[in-house]
C-alpha cells in the first residue's frame, strides 16, 4: 500500500500523519450487526440469550458503579451468591470484609435506572453475561490471574453502537502502542489496520492518541469494523479532542467500557481495562512502545489470556520501539511486517496464510513526491545514516525517517548496521533499467 496524500488522502481516509481526514460517507456497520430495539431501560430483545431478568441486568448496573473494575471481592461474592445478592448485601450493610465502606460511599449518588436511561439515550445498552452477546472469550479472565491485584471478567459492559459484540469480536486483532507516537509509527499502525481490516478483521484499540487513533482510522478508512474500548463512560469521549473519533467508532463499530455513563478516566481505569483488549482478541499488535511503555501491560495481559502477540520493527536508534525489540528478543513477541503476516498469525490454520515473500512488484510511480525524493538520496551499496541521506535529499530529517519506513515496508530499502541502503530488488531493478536499450 502506498501512503496517500492529498486528495487521495482525503478519499481513503489517511493524510500524511497517519490522521483520519474527512471520516467516512457513510459509516459501515458490519453485516453480522443489527439495530436494537432499545427501551426505557436500556436493553434490548437480543440481550438475555440466557434469560437475564431485568433485575440482575439493573444489580450489574449498579455495581459498575458501585466497585471499580477487576475488583476481586466484588467478583467473588457476586459469582458465589448473583448479581442482586451483591447488590443487596450493600444496600443492607450486610457485605462481608473491609470493602463494604467503600461501596457503600457511592450509594447516595447514582440510580441505576437512570444510568440506563442515559445510556439508552446515547445508543448504549448493558451487555451482562447470559446475553447473547456477551463474548464467550472474556471468560479467559477467570484463569488470567492478576496485575497489581486486579484482574477477572468484567462484571457487565456499557457497549454503544448497532453491531453485536460477540459477532465483531469474534475474529478481532488489538493494536496497541506509544500515544507519543513517530510518523513512521502511525503510518505502519495505519496501514496494518487497514489490511486487516480488508481481510475482515475488527480492529480494537483503546481510542487514545497516537498508535490506537491511527489503527481505528485505518479500520474507518478501510470501510471496516473497529471497537473502541474507553477508561472512561462511553459517553466521556477521552482524549476530548477524540469525540468525533469516537463517534464515527460508534457509527461503524462499537465503543465499550466497564464503567457506567458519565465516568471520567482514572490512571488505575487505563491499566485494567487493558485486559479487556487482549482477552477480547485472538491477538495483539504492538506497534511502537517504549521500555516503560503502558502497551506493554496489553502484551502480558495478551500472554496470560493464550492470546498471540506480535511486534512491528522499528529503526534500531528509536527510543519508541525499544519495548517492542525487547519483546521480540525475549520471545514474548512475534515480529510482523505488515497485514497478511498479522492476519496469519490470527487466523484458521492452513487458511489464513500469508503469501510467500518474492519483492512487492511496484513501480516508484505509486510513491509520493517526497519519498521518491528520498529514495533517489538513499546509497546504493554503502549504507547511508539518516543525516547522510537528508542532506542529499534536501529533506528534514524526521520527514526522511518517515519515508525510509514507508520505502523499507514497501521493499524498496533494506537496513544495514545503523543506515540504510537500497535493497537487492531495487539495485536489480537498477542495473536492469541501465543495460536496458
Amino acid at each position: 500500500m502506498t501512503h496517500p496524500t492529498g486528495e487521495a488522502a482525503g478519499q481513503r481516509g489517511l493524510d500524511g500523519t497517519g490522521e483520519f481526514g474527512t471520516g467516512p460517507a457513510t459509516p459501515g456497520t458490519p453485516n453480522s450487526a443489527s439495530s436494537p430495539d432499545l427501551g426505557a431501560a436500556g436493553y434490548s430483545a437480543r440481550e438475555g440469550g440466557a434469560g437475564v431478568s431485568p433485575a440482575e441486568r439493573r444489580a450489574r448496573a449498579a455495581l459498575t458503579r458501585l466497585g471499580e473494575p477487576g475488583d476481586l471481592t466484588l467478583a467473588r461474592f457476586v459469582a458465589e451468591q448473583g448479581a442482586e445478592a451483591a447488590y443487596d448485601a450493600i444496600r443492607t450493610s450486610r457485605f462481608p470484609g473491609r470493602r463494604l465502606g467503600d461501596y457503600q460511599s457511592r450509594l447516595a449518588s447514582f440510580d441505576p435506572d437512570r444510568d440506563l436511561e442515559t445510556a439508552a439515550a446515547v445508543g448504549a445498552r448493558l451487555v451482562c453475561p447470559g446475553d447473547a452477546e456477551w463474548p464467550p472469550s472474556l471468560g479467559v479472565l477467570d484463569v488470567a490471574g492478576t496485575i497489581d491485584g486486579r484482574g477477572g471478567p468484567p462484571l457487565a459492559l456499557w457497549v454503544r453502537g448497532r453491531a453485536d459484540l460477540r459477532a465483531v469480536t469474534a475474529r478481532s486483532c488489538a493494536f496497541v502502542g506509544a500515544r507519543a507516537a513517530t510518523e513512521y509509527g502511525l503510518y505502519v499502525a495505519a496501514e496494518l489496520a487497514s489490511g486487516a481490516a480488508d481481510h475482515d478483521v475488527t480492529i480494537v484499540s483503546g481510542g487514545a492518541f497516537g498508535i490506537d487513533a491511527a489503527a481505528h482510522r485505518g479500520a474507518l478508512a478501510a470501510g471496516g469494523c473497529t471497537v473502541a474500548v474507553l477508561a472512561s463512560g462511553v459517553d466521556v469521549p477521552y482524549p476530548r479532542a477524540h469525540e468525533q473519533l469516537i463517534g464515527w467508532i460508534a457509527d461503524a463499530g462499537l465503543v465499550i467500557s466497564e464503567v457506567p455513563p458519565g465516568s471520567t478516566p482514572r490512571r488505575p481505569r487505563f491499566l485494567i481495562r487493558n485486559r479487556l483488549i487482549a482477552a477480547l482478541t485472538l491477538g495483539t499488535v504492538v506497534v511502537e512502545a517504549a521500555l516503560r511503555s503502558g502497551a506493554l501491560n496489553t502484551a502480558s495481559w495478551a500472554e496470560r489470556c493464550h492470546r498471540d502477540v506480535m511486534g512491528v520493527p522499528g529503526p534500531v536508534t528509536s527510543v519508541a520501539s525499544a519495548g517492542v525489540h525487547r519483546l521480540v528478543r525475549e520471545g514474548g513477541a512475534v515480529l510482523v511486517t505488515d497485514a497478511e503476516e498479522v492476519v496469519e498469525q490470527i487466523g484458521r490454520l492452513g487458511v489464513d496464510l500469508a503469501p510467500p515473500k518474492t519483492g512487492i512488484s511496484r513501480s516508484r510511480d505509486g510513491l509520493d513526491p517526497r519519498a521518491r525524493q528520498v529514495l533517489e538520496a538513499v546509497p546504493v551499496l554503502r549504507a547511508g545514516g539518516v543525516a547522510s541521506i537528508a542532506r542529499s535529499a534536501g529533506v528534514a530529517a524526521d520527514e526522511v525517517l518517515a519515508a525510509l519506513g514507508e520505502l523499507f515496508l514497501l521493499g524498496f530499502v533494506e537496513r544495514q548496521g545503523t543506515g540504510w541502503r537500497l535493497s537487492a530488488r531495487e539495485r536489480d531493478t537498477r542495473r536492469h533499467q541501465s543495460s536496458g536499450p
